[in-house]
C-alpha cells in the first residue's frame, strides 16, 4: 500500500504507492533513520478479490537500522507496470556520501517480515488515500481516512484541523471532520496545479502544535 518511514527527527512518514505513468524516483533525505519499509495495510480480501494471489496475506517488510547510518536517504522507485505480476516497486537507503569500488561498508538492520506490526506509530495512522477530479475541471479532489485511538480523545472535534500544503500548486477546500463509518477521521481537500504537471504534497491531522497522525506525502501528476 506505501512506504513508511520513521526518520531521525521522529516525524512519521507514509507515502502510498502508485502505478505511475513514467518512471518516479522520490527522496526523502534523512540523518540515522529508526526504520523504512514497503507496509501493506489492508489486509481484507475484499480489498483485492483475488482468489489466486491472495495479496490481502502478502507481508510487509519493515528494516530497523542498528547504529549510526549518518546522513543519505530513503529512495522510492516507482516503475510504469501494465500487467500485476511486474514488481514496480523498490525502496533502497542510499548514504549521502558515493560508495566506491572495493571500499568496505557496514551498514547493520534488522528484517522485519511481516503484517506490519513492527509498525504502528502511536499516532493516527493513513487507512486510505482516494483521488479524483474536482468541483472545478481545473482541480484535483483529494479524500484521506485516519485511523486512531488517539484521535478519540484528542479533544473536540472543531479544534481538529488538517494542515496541508503544496509545492507548487494551490490547496483549496480544506475539510477536517470525524467519520462515523470508521470510527477514525477523514480529511479532504482540492489542489489547483495550474500549468504544473507535477506538485508534491504533504498532509497530516494536528491539534494546535501537537501532531495526530503521520505525515502523509503524495506525488500528483497530470
Amino acid at each position: 500500500d506505501g512506504l513508511a518511514v520513521h526518520n531521525g527527527g521522529g516525524e512519521h512518514l507514509w507515502r502510498p504507492l502508485t502505478n505511475p505513468t513514467d518512471l518516479q524516483i522520490s527522496t526523502f533525505v534523512d540523518a540515522n533513520p529508526r526504520g523504512f519499509g514497503l507496509i501493506q495495510r489492508k489486509r481484507d480480501f475484499r480489498d483485492y478479490q483475488d482468489l489466486e494471489a491472495h495479496y490481502e496475506k502478502r507481508p510487509s517488510l519493515w528494516i530497523e537500522p542498528i547504529g549510526d547510518w549518518g546522513d543519505g536517504g530513503v529512495f522510492l522507485v516507482e516503475i510504469p507496470s501494465k500487467k500485476e505480476i511486474h514488481d514496480n516497486i523498490v525502496a533502497f537507503w542510499r548514504p549521502k556520501d558515493a560508495l566506491h569500488a572495493k571500499g568496505e561498508y557496514t551498514f547493520t538492520y534488522r528484517q522485519h517480515w511481516e503484517s506490519g506490526k513492527s509498525y504502528r506509530p502511536e499516532i493516527a495512522q493513513v487507512s486510505a488515500t482516494r483521488v479524483g477530479r474536482g468541483f472545478d475541471p481545473n482541480t484535483w479532489l483529494f479524500v484521506l481516512d485516519f485511523l486512531g485511538e488517539n484521535l478519540k480523545t484528542a479533544g473536540p472535534p472543531e479544534n481538529i484541523r488538517g494542515l496541508v500544503n503544496a509545492s507548487p500548486g494551490t490547496i483549496q477546500h480544506v475539510v477536517s471532520q470525524p467519520n462515523p463509518e470508521t470510527g477514525g477521521w477523514r480529511l479532504s481537500f482540492e489542489l489547483a496545479p495550474g500549468r504544473e504537471s507535477a506538485s508534491e504534497l504533504r498532509a497530516q491531522l494536528v491539534l494546535g502544535e501537537a501532531m495526530l497522525s503521520e505525515v502523509w506525502l503524495y506525488r500528483w501528476t497530470a
